[in-house]
């Protein structure tokens, strides 16, 4: 199958403005995400979409492709929508502009997965949660799984609930998680937002409005999910840490130095 990558990269953000310009070792992040992205092996052509002429500017004076997009979109699934309509390709895949770890086995996991099970209508990824204050951070979105490795739901909040312990946020919360680990396995799993979609399914979700969970939970996956379709959950083979706030530019700088 023809597979095309896209960075969706947009200038405006609440926690960050400007943050794909923003300098990661000298180079701008969605430069970062570029060169990951470019060593994926299953990708046949991978793009910047934006609506910015300053990141695109960037992105072509590294080399990089770019296709403007409107500046209208609700979220980074519609913006790749509107590529998808552009270019012929059996399958899109959304690479997520604030993630400079990314693997690109990752991207070619993807692919693969939706090459080799045409069940699911899309694809995306989760590692094991660790840290109990990621398991209590409403920035940090979790995913539970059924046993074939089937979205059941996305959500800001720790799901599982582990029933009987004692839950909330803060010292109770963390003792609560880390008291979990003396039984079963850990079941909490932190959603990667790294996507592959069918061409069609693409262009069908951008058709649907956003549904009463995507809008409380503030997640566009879920669209899916009220929709009675399906999303394939891989486990991630990186360590990802993405770029949210000023505050993330000097962890993944650590990384990128510890990984060179």
């Amino acid at each position: 199958m023809h597979a095309v990558g896209v960075i969706p990269a947009r200038y405006q953000s609440s926690r960050f403005p400007g943050k794909p310009l923003a300098l990661i070792g000298g180079k701008a992040l969605v430069e970062r995400v570029f060169e990951r992205a470019r060593a994926a092996s299953r990708i046949a052509r991978l793009l910047v979409a934006t609506d910015d002429t300053r990141i695109a500017a960037a992105v072509r004076a590294f080399g990089g492709e770019v296709l403007m997009t409107s500046p209208e979109h609700a979220s980074g699934t519609d913006r790749l929508a509107e590529v998808a309509r552009a270019l012929p390709a059996d399958l899109f895949v959304n690479i997520q502009g604030d993630e400079p770890l990314l693997d690109p086995q990752d991207i070619d996991g993807l692919i693969e997965c939706l090459e080799q099970d045409p069940s699911p209508d899309m694809a995306t990824l989760a590692d094991p949660l660790l840290e109990p204050d990621d398991a209590l951070d409403p920035n940090v979105v979790k995913v539970v799984c059924d046993a074939g490795g089937r979205a059941l739901y996305f959500s800001r909040s720790p799901i599982p609930y582990v029933q009987g312990r004692e839950g909330g946020r803060g010292a109770a919360g963390r003792a609560s998680f880390e008291s979990s680990a003396a039984g079963p396995p850990r079941p909490w799993l932190r959603h990667v937002g790294l996507y592959a979609y069918r061409r069609g399914f693409l262009l069908e979700f951008a058709s649907w409005s956003p549904g009463i969970l995507e809008t409380l939970e503030g997640l566009e996956q879920l669209r899916t999910l009220e929709r009675g379709r399906t999303i394939r959950v891989l486990r991630a083979r990186g360590h990802y840490h993405g770029v949210d706030t000023p505050a993330d530019v000097r962890a993944v700088e650590r990384a990128l130095l510890l990984s060179s």
